[in-house]
Protein backbone atom coordinates (compact mmCIF):
# COMPACT_ATOMS: atom_id res chain seq x y z
CA UNK A 1 0.00 0.00 0.00
CA UNK A 2 0.99 3.79 -0.70
CA UNK A 3 0.85 6.15 1.50
CA UNK A 4 2.20 10.03 1.42
CA UNK A 5 4.95 10.90 4.04
CA UNK A 6 4.27 14.39 5.08
CA UNK A 7 7.54 16.07 7.16
CA UNK A 8 7.35 19.81 8.78
CA UNK A 9 9.97 21.53 10.32
CA UNK A 10 9.41 24.50 12.02
CA UNK A 11 10.73 26.21 15.73
CA UNK A 12 9.88 24.48 18.64
CA UNK A 13 7.76 27.15 20.12
CA UNK A 14 5.38 26.85 16.68
CA UNK A 15 5.03 23.10 17.66
CA UNK A 16 1.92 23.50 19.48
CA UNK A 17 0.16 25.51 17.56
CA UNK A 18 1.07 23.65 14.05
CA UNK A 19 -0.42 20.21 16.20
CA UNK A 20 -3.27 21.99 17.10
CA UNK A 21 -4.02 22.76 13.56
CA UNK A 22 -3.36 19.56 12.04
CA UNK A 23 -5.81 18.20 14.38
CA UNK A 24 -8.55 20.61 13.30
CA UNK A 25 -7.88 18.48 10.23
CA UNK A 26 -8.29 15.51 11.54
CA UNK A 27 -4.70 14.43 11.43
CA UNK A 28 -4.61 13.02 15.10
CA UNK A 29 -1.20 10.56 14.34
CA UNK A 30 2.18 12.06 14.02
CA UNK A 31 5.59 12.02 15.69
CA UNK A 32 6.71 15.11 16.99
CA UNK A 33 10.43 15.66 17.32
CA UNK A 34 11.03 18.02 20.11
CA UNK A 35 14.46 19.09 21.02
CA UNK A 36 13.48 19.92 24.65
CA UNK A 37 12.35 16.06 24.76
CA UNK A 38 15.95 15.24 24.14
CA UNK A 39 17.34 17.36 26.65
CA UNK A 40 15.07 16.22 29.64
CA UNK A 41 15.94 12.68 28.16
CA UNK A 42 19.57 13.63 28.69
CA UNK A 43 19.20 15.01 32.01
CA UNK A 44 18.06 11.70 33.06
CA UNK A 45 16.16 12.63 35.69
CA UNK A 46 15.47 9.08 37.02
CA UNK A 47 18.52 7.05 37.20
CA UNK A 48 16.40 3.84 35.52
CA UNK A 49 15.62 6.70 32.25
CA UNK A 50 18.12 4.67 30.28
CA UNK A 51 22.02 2.66 30.51
CA UNK A 52 23.08 2.70 27.10
CA UNK A 53 22.22 5.44 24.46
CA UNK A 54 23.14 5.96 21.00
CA UNK A 55 25.79 9.07 19.91
CA UNK A 56 23.85 9.81 17.78
CA UNK A 57 21.14 11.48 20.11
CA UNK A 58 24.13 13.96 21.53
CA UNK A 59 23.56 16.08 18.89
CA UNK A 60 20.01 17.00 19.90
CA UNK A 61 20.81 20.70 20.00
CA UNK A 62 21.34 21.17 16.64
CA UNK A 63 18.00 19.26 15.84
CA UNK A 64 15.10 21.21 14.09
CA UNK A 65 11.84 20.70 15.47
CA UNK A 66 8.96 19.20 13.12
CA UNK A 67 6.75 16.26 12.70
CA UNK A 68 6.36 13.31 10.94
CA UNK A 69 2.81 11.77 9.38
CA UNK A 70 1.46 9.76 7.06
CA UNK A 71 -1.19 10.34 4.76
CA UNK A 72 -2.96 7.37 2.72
CA UNK A 73 -2.41 7.94 -0.87
CA UNK A 74 -6.16 8.26 -2.07
CA UNK A 75 -8.29 11.04 -3.04
CA UNK A 76 -9.00 12.32 -0.02
CA UNK A 77 -5.28 11.89 1.34
CA UNK A 78 -4.29 14.03 -1.60
CA UNK A 79 -6.73 16.71 -0.99
CA UNK A 80 -5.72 16.56 2.99
CA UNK A 81 -2.05 17.46 1.34
CA UNK A 82 -3.63 19.99 -0.91
CA UNK A 83 -4.99 21.78 2.14
CA UNK A 84 -1.63 21.79 3.81
CA UNK A 85 0.27 23.22 0.88
CA UNK A 86 -1.94 25.94 1.19
CA UNK A 87 -1.01 26.38 4.39
CA UNK A 88 2.33 25.43 4.41
CA UNK A 89 4.11 25.98 0.70
CA UNK A 90 3.34 27.99 -2.26
CA UNK A 91 1.38 25.76 -4.62
CA UNK A 92 -0.09 22.36 -4.52
CA UNK A 93 1.32 19.26 -4.49
CA UNK A 94 1.96 17.43 -8.00
CA UNK A 95 1.13 13.84 -8.30
CA UNK A 96 4.69 12.77 -6.86
CA UNK A 97 6.43 9.65 -7.78
CA UNK A 98 7.19 7.15 -5.52
CA UNK A 99 10.32 8.17 -3.88
CA UNK A 100 10.42 11.67 -4.88
CA UNK A 101 10.47 14.54 -3.04
CA UNK A 102 8.66 18.01 -2.77
CA UNK A 103 9.90 20.45 -0.35
CA UNK A 104 8.22 24.53 0.06
CA UNK A 105 9.01 26.47 2.60
CA UNK A 106 6.44 29.50 3.23
CA UNK A 107 6.46 31.88 6.29
CA UNK A 108 3.73 32.69 9.01
CA UNK A 109 1.29 35.08 8.46
CA UNK A 110 -1.26 33.49 5.93
CA UNK A 111 -4.58 32.93 7.46
CA UNK A 112 -5.34 29.38 7.29
CA UNK A 113 -9.15 28.19 5.77
CA UNK A 114 -8.46 24.60 6.50
CA UNK A 115 -8.29 24.93 10.53
CA UNK A 116 -11.54 25.78 11.72
CA UNK A 117 -10.82 28.16 13.83
CA UNK A 118 -9.13 30.69 11.42
CA UNK A 119 -5.66 30.05 13.12
CA UNK A 120 -2.26 32.01 11.80
CA UNK A 121 -0.27 29.10 10.48
CA UNK A 122 3.48 29.01 11.73
CA UNK A 123 6.58 29.87 9.92
CA UNK A 124 7.11 26.10 8.70
CA UNK A 125 8.94 24.15 5.66
CA UNK A 126 6.61 21.04 4.23
CA UNK A 127 8.07 18.48 2.78
CA UNK A 128 6.40 14.92 1.28
CA UNK A 129 6.91 11.82 -0.53
CA UNK A 130 4.97 8.84 -1.43
CA UNK A 131 6.91 5.66 0.09
CA UNK A 132 5.32 2.26 -0.15
CA UNK A 133 4.88 0.28 2.77
CA UNK A 134 6.08 -3.08 0.98
CA UNK A 135 9.69 -1.26 0.30
CA UNK A 136 10.14 -1.49 4.32
CA UNK A 137 7.75 -3.48 6.47
CA UNK A 138 9.69 -6.63 5.73
CA UNK A 139 12.81 -5.76 4.37
CA UNK A 140 14.63 -6.13 8.73
CA UNK A 141 13.36 -9.47 8.40
CA UNK A 142 16.90 -10.05 5.68
CA UNK A 143 19.12 -9.51 8.91
CA UNK A 144 17.34 -11.69 10.96
CA UNK A 145 18.89 -15.16 10.17
CA UNK A 146 18.87 -18.17 12.41
CA UNK A 147 21.69 -18.26 15.56
CA UNK A 148 22.65 -19.98 18.27
CA UNK A 149 22.70 -18.61 21.16
CA UNK A 150 24.39 -20.78 23.04
CA UNK A 151 25.63 -25.07 23.01
CA UNK A 152 21.90 -26.31 22.51
CA UNK A 153 19.64 -23.09 22.30
CA UNK A 154 19.08 -21.69 18.41
CA UNK A 155 17.02 -19.32 17.60
CA UNK A 156 15.10 -18.74 14.31
CA UNK A 157 12.64 -16.29 12.75
CA UNK A 158 9.20 -18.38 11.77
CA UNK A 159 9.97 -17.30 8.21
CA UNK A 160 13.23 -19.32 7.99
CA UNK A 161 13.76 -22.93 7.40
CA UNK A 162 16.50 -24.56 9.39
CA UNK A 163 17.68 -28.06 10.39
CA UNK A 164 17.89 -28.82 13.86
CA UNK A 165 21.38 -30.64 14.66
CA UNK A 166 21.29 -33.21 17.14
CA UNK A 167 20.77 -31.82 20.82
CA UNK A 168 20.21 -28.81 19.70
CA UNK A 169 16.26 -26.73 20.70
CA UNK A 170 15.22 -24.42 18.17
CA UNK A 171 13.42 -21.54 19.41
CA UNK A 172 10.75 -19.81 16.89
CA UNK A 173 10.53 -16.41 17.20
CA UNK A 174 8.26 -13.61 15.75
CA UNK A 175 9.79 -10.80 17.24
CA UNK A 176 6.31 -8.77 16.82
CA UNK A 177 6.04 -5.04 17.74
CA UNK A 178 9.99 -4.61 18.26
CA UNK A 179 10.21 -6.58 21.09
CA UNK A 180 13.45 -7.95 20.27
CA UNK A 181 14.95 -11.22 17.93
CA UNK A 182 16.90 -12.22 20.94
CA UNK A 183 20.38 -12.29 19.56
CA UNK A 184 21.53 -9.80 21.94
CA UNK A 185 24.22 -10.41 24.24
CA UNK A 186 21.93 -10.36 27.01
CA UNK A 187 20.05 -12.30 25.83
CA UNK A 188 22.54 -15.50 25.06
CA UNK A 189 23.98 -14.67 28.41
CA UNK A 190 20.39 -15.39 30.50
CA UNK A 191 20.07 -18.52 28.61
CA UNK A 192 23.56 -19.22 29.55
CA UNK A 193 23.11 -19.35 33.47
CA UNK A 194 19.67 -20.95 32.93
CA UNK A 195 21.19 -23.70 31.09
CA UNK A 196 23.24 -24.44 34.46
CA UNK A 197 20.66 -23.81 36.40
CA UNK A 198 18.11 -26.17 34.76
CA UNK A 199 20.83 -29.04 34.89
CA UNK A 200 20.00 -29.76 37.84
CA UNK A 201 16.53 -30.47 39.84
CA UNK A 202 15.50 -27.01 39.19
CA UNK A 203 12.34 -26.36 37.50
CA UNK A 204 10.18 -23.17 38.15
CA UNK A 205 10.74 -20.03 36.45
CA UNK A 206 9.44 -16.34 37.30
CA UNK A 207 10.33 -14.29 33.52
CA UNK A 208 10.25 -10.88 34.48
CA UNK A 209 9.93 -8.64 31.78
CA UNK A 210 9.26 -11.43 29.07
CA UNK A 211 9.18 -9.10 26.10
CA UNK A 212 8.89 -11.48 23.34
CA UNK A 213 9.12 -14.53 25.63
CA UNK A 214 12.38 -15.80 24.64
CA UNK A 215 13.68 -16.75 28.36
CA UNK A 216 10.56 -18.26 28.78
CA UNK A 217 10.31 -20.80 25.61
CA UNK A 218 14.05 -21.27 26.26
CA UNK A 219 13.36 -22.65 30.04
CA UNK A 220 10.22 -24.67 29.03
CA UNK A 221 12.46 -26.55 26.36
CA UNK A 222 15.46 -27.23 29.21
CA UNK A 223 13.16 -28.41 31.28
CA UNK A 224 11.08 -26.02 33.71
CA UNK A 225 8.08 -27.71 34.09
CA UNK A 226 6.31 -24.11 35.58
CA UNK A 227 7.38 -20.74 34.03
CA UNK A 228 5.37 -17.66 34.39
CA UNK A 229 6.24 -15.08 32.05
CA UNK A 230 5.61 -10.97 33.12
CA UNK A 231 5.61 -7.69 31.76
CA UNK A 232 3.95 -4.36 32.82
CA UNK A 233 3.24 -3.82 29.12
CA UNK A 234 0.23 -5.76 27.72
CA UNK A 235 1.31 -5.67 23.78
CA UNK A 236 4.50 -8.16 25.37
CA UNK A 237 1.91 -10.12 27.46
CA UNK A 238 0.28 -10.70 23.73
CA UNK A 239 3.10 -11.24 21.85
CA UNK A 240 4.97 -13.57 24.34
CA UNK A 241 1.86 -15.56 24.42
CA UNK A 242 1.93 -15.76 20.86
CA UNK A 243 5.66 -17.04 20.56
CA UNK A 244 4.59 -19.39 23.19
CA UNK A 245 1.98 -21.17 21.38
CA UNK A 246 4.14 -21.31 17.95
CA UNK A 247 6.49 -23.07 20.52
CA UNK A 248 4.21 -25.56 21.34
CA UNK A 249 4.96 -24.96 25.26
CA UNK A 250 1.89 -23.45 26.28
CA UNK A 251 1.24 -26.20 28.51
CA UNK A 252 4.53 -25.14 30.80
CA UNK A 253 4.16 -21.27 30.02
CA UNK A 254 1.76 -18.74 31.81
CA UNK A 255 1.52 -15.58 30.57
CA UNK A 256 -0.13 -12.51 31.99
CA UNK A 257 0.27 -8.89 33.13
CA UNK A 258 1.82 -7.95 36.20
CA UNK A 259 4.66 -6.42 38.09
CA UNK A 260 6.71 -8.20 40.62
CA UNK A 261 7.20 -5.20 43.03
CA UNK A 262 3.39 -4.86 42.94
CA UNK A 263 1.69 -7.67 44.96
CA UNK A 264 2.74 -10.71 42.51
CA UNK A 265 1.88 -14.10 44.21
CA UNK A 266 4.00 -16.27 42.27
CA UNK A 267 6.92 -17.93 43.74
CA UNK A 268 9.79 -20.25 42.15
CA UNK A 269 13.31 -21.78 42.51
CA UNK A 270 15.00 -19.30 39.26
CA UNK A 271 13.10 -15.65 38.72
CA UNK A 272 15.35 -14.08 35.71
CA UNK A 273 15.14 -10.42 35.07
CA UNK A 274 16.65 -9.33 31.46
CA UNK A 275 16.40 -5.62 32.22
CA UNK A 276 18.54 -2.84 32.58
CA UNK A 277 21.42 -2.17 35.97
CA UNK A 278 18.91 0.65 37.80
CA UNK A 279 15.87 -1.58 36.99
CA UNK A 280 17.84 -4.91 38.53
CA UNK A 281 18.79 -3.14 41.68
CA UNK A 282 15.14 -1.28 42.25
CA UNK A 283 13.66 -5.35 41.51
CA UNK A 284 16.35 -7.04 43.67
CA UNK A 285 14.94 -6.05 47.06
CA UNK A 286 11.57 -7.67 46.37
CA UNK A 287 12.95 -10.53 44.75
CA UNK A 288 13.35 -12.81 47.56
CA UNK A 289 9.83 -12.83 48.26
CA UNK A 290 9.52 -14.77 45.37
CA UNK A 291 11.92 -17.14 45.44
CA UNK A 292 11.63 -20.43 46.73
CA UNK A 293 14.04 -24.13 47.24
CA UNK A 294 17.56 -23.40 45.88
CA UNK A 295 16.06 -20.15 45.17
CA UNK A 296 18.36 -18.27 42.42
CA UNK A 297 18.28 -14.71 40.86
CA UNK A 298 19.73 -14.08 36.85
CA UNK A 299 19.78 -10.39 35.87
CA UNK A 300 21.08 -9.08 32.86
CA UNK A 301 20.95 -5.95 30.65
CA UNK A 302 23.94 -4.76 32.72
CA UNK A 303 26.84 -2.66 31.11
CA UNK A 304 29.69 -4.05 32.63
CA UNK A 305 30.83 -1.26 33.88
CA UNK A 306 28.15 -0.62 36.28
CA UNK A 307 28.90 -4.38 36.93
CA UNK A 308 30.19 -3.85 40.40
CA UNK A 309 27.31 -1.38 41.54
CA UNK A 310 24.64 -4.08 40.36
CA UNK A 311 26.39 -6.69 42.07
CA UNK A 312 26.58 -4.91 45.17
CA UNK A 313 23.18 -3.93 45.24
CA UNK A 314 22.09 -7.83 44.78
CA UNK A 315 24.59 -8.76 47.90
CA UNK A 316 23.43 -5.89 50.07
CA UNK A 317 19.45 -7.72 49.32
CA UNK A 318 20.90 -10.93 50.67
CA UNK A 319 22.20 -12.69 47.58
CA UNK A 320 25.42 -14.42 47.01
CA UNK A 321 27.16 -13.81 43.77
CA UNK A 322 27.41 -17.13 42.13
CA UNK A 323 28.82 -16.59 38.35
CA UNK A 324 28.82 -13.18 36.28
CA UNK A 325 28.91 -14.01 32.38
CA UNK A 326 30.29 -11.31 30.08
CA UNK A 327 29.92 -10.78 26.61
CA UNK A 328 30.83 -7.57 24.44
CA UNK A 329 30.31 -4.78 26.83
CA UNK A 330 27.38 -6.88 28.74
CA UNK A 331 27.69 -8.95 31.54
CA UNK A 332 24.66 -11.27 33.22
CA UNK A 333 24.89 -11.84 37.17
CA UNK A 334 23.77 -15.35 38.80
CA UNK A 335 22.97 -15.46 42.55
CA UNK A 336 21.18 -17.21 45.20
CA UNK A 337 19.52 -16.22 48.08
CA UNK A 338 21.47 -16.76 51.59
Amino acid sequence: MKYIEVKIKTSQEHLDPLTCILMDMGIAGFAVEDPQDFQALMEKKNSYDWDYIDESLMNYESMEAGLTFYLDDTEDGRETLNQLAALFTDDAPAQEEQGSTKTQEKLGGTETQAASDDRVAPAAKMSWTVVDDSDWKDNWKEYFKPAKLTDRIVIKPSWEAYSAAKDELVIEIDPGMAFGTGTHPTTSLCIKLLEKCLETDLDSVIDVGCGSGILSIAAALLGAKDIAAVDIDPVAVEVTKENVELNGVSSKVRVYEGDLTKGLNEKAEIVVANLMADLVMMLSKDVAAHLTGKAIYISSGILIEKKQIVSAAIEACGFRILEILEEGEWCAIAASYR
